[in-house]
């Protein structure tokens, strides 16, 4: 099996999950991974100033730019080994193959490890390629926080990084030439193609905003319905209003991330703080959603307290990250489909989920993503899932892409 080396880091034995927070144990056992590849295939390993990390065949420089292929090896919480991972295992062997075949790139060749695309510490996804194109201004990064209260920048200096030189790497961007990223669909568009692999037409816009209810903590015994300032009313009457206001737009949002303070089972909370993330195929109706979920939060609060009905509590909204809508060069997708297809181009399909590539896409480097089919859809669990023949599948199309692009 492709991901068989890295199937017990991070992995939580109770659920057959993934734990592999950004800057953890387990993500540092993963980097020593990537680098030990790295070193065993004679490649030039580098870090950049965001800890991104890239094993390049060849010399990349201004003046002669690569062809970059890789992914990400950190995981939701509780997430699936493929989302990833598959990218990172399937770029090294891809070399592996062209070497096999005795290919000489007429330019350098990349292997790429974004740190922290998922945002599970700091709640801000694709951090290391926000950081790289300068997405993210590198103050707001140092200053984010996780669920133990430490800074990223905290966590950087712990980790042996020299955290005050974050920010936009023009040296390193400089270099990347085209960026192809090869990753588990999340979705069955492959299935219902009855195809293995499969390229990426666009990303839907995207974003998360952090929803603050507070209230008035207080016993959860003595205090009469009348008299409470419960935010966690608000919260749901949020909660029910994005399910059914989304299904209107033909968009999807979701609450997945929920912190109740201070949690305590016989307490009225003071504080519910959710997390929500929205998407769709138009950003005006993403946009919309949003600020109808901030209406009505903000109107079913702050009418005073004592009504029991969770009117006394005051309702903060915060957007901690927005994506916009990535067209992958239509020209490049083409030629992907092409020669990742065989006989048959592979299928050319939108998604909802993002990605490192649309990041770097959206800054001007010319992307591309490959998918694997996912039998069953799943993704973000530890259901997640694809066949050895379909992974197989994926590097052989990813090592002759590679090499068309390489020539």
């Amino acid at each position: 099996m492709l991901l068989e080396p890295l199937a017990h880091i991070g992995r939580d034995p109770a659920t057959g999950g993934y734990v592999r927070d950004a800057w953890s144990d387990a993500d540092m056992e993963l980097r020593e991974w990537f680098a030990g590849e790295a070193r065993r295939r004679g490649l030039d390993l580098r870090e950049d100033r965001n800890g991104n990390l890239w094993a390049w065949w060849g010399s990349p420089s201004r003046d002669r730019p690569g062809v970059v292929t890789g992914s990400h090896l950190d995981s939701v919480r509780q997430g699936g080994a493929y989302d990833g991972p598959l990218g990172v295992v399937s770029a090294f062997a891809a070399l592996d193959l062209l070497r096999q075949r005795g290919t000489r790139p007429a330019v350098p060749v990349g292997v790429a490890c974004f740190t922290d695309e998922e945002g599970a510490r700091f709640g801000v996804p694709c951090m290391g390629s926000r950081l790289l194109t300068g997405v993210l201004g590198p103050d707001r990064a140092l200053a984010l926080t996780d669920d133990s209260g430490d800074t990223l920048a905290d966590v950087l200096t712990k980790a042996g990084r020299a955290a005050h030189e974050i920010g936009r790497d023009d040296e390193t961007l400089a270099m990347v030439g085209t960026f192809v990223e090869l990753h588990v669909e999340q979705g069955r568009g492959l299935v219902d193609e009855g195809r293995p692999v499969g390229v990426a037409q666009s990303i839907w816009p995207h974003g998360r905003w952090r929803f603050d209810f507070r209230g008035r903590a207080d016993h959860a015994g003595t205090t009469r319905l009348a008299d409470r300032d419960d935010p966690m009313l608000p919260f749901a009457r949020m909660v029910l209003t994005a399910r059914t206001a989304s299904a209107e737009r033909g968009v999807v949002a979701t609450v997945g991330k929920v912190r109740v303070s201070p949690g305590n089972a016989n307490a009225i909370p003071g504080l519910v703080s959710a997390w929500l993330d929205a998407r769709g195929a138009e950003e005006s109706a993403v946009r919309d959603l949003v600020a109808e979920l901030e209406r009505e939060a903000t109107s079913g609060a702050g009418g005073g307290p004592g009504t029991g009905t969770g009117a006394g509590a005051r309702v903060e909204v915060r957007e901690e990250s927005w994506t916009p809508v990535v067209d992958f060069d239509a020209a490049l997708g083409e030629r992907l489909a092409r020669v990742a297809g065989g006989d048959t181009p592979a299928p050319i399909l939108p998604t909802g989920a993002g990605h490192d590539a649309g990041i770097l896409a959206a800054a001007g480097v010319p992307s591309a993503m490959l998918f694997v089919r996912n039998p069953t859809g799943v993704s973000h669990s530890p259901h997640e899932h694809a066949e050895q023949a379909d992974c197989e599948a994926g590097v052989i199309a990813l090592a002759d892409v590679l090499e068309d692009l390489c020539r």
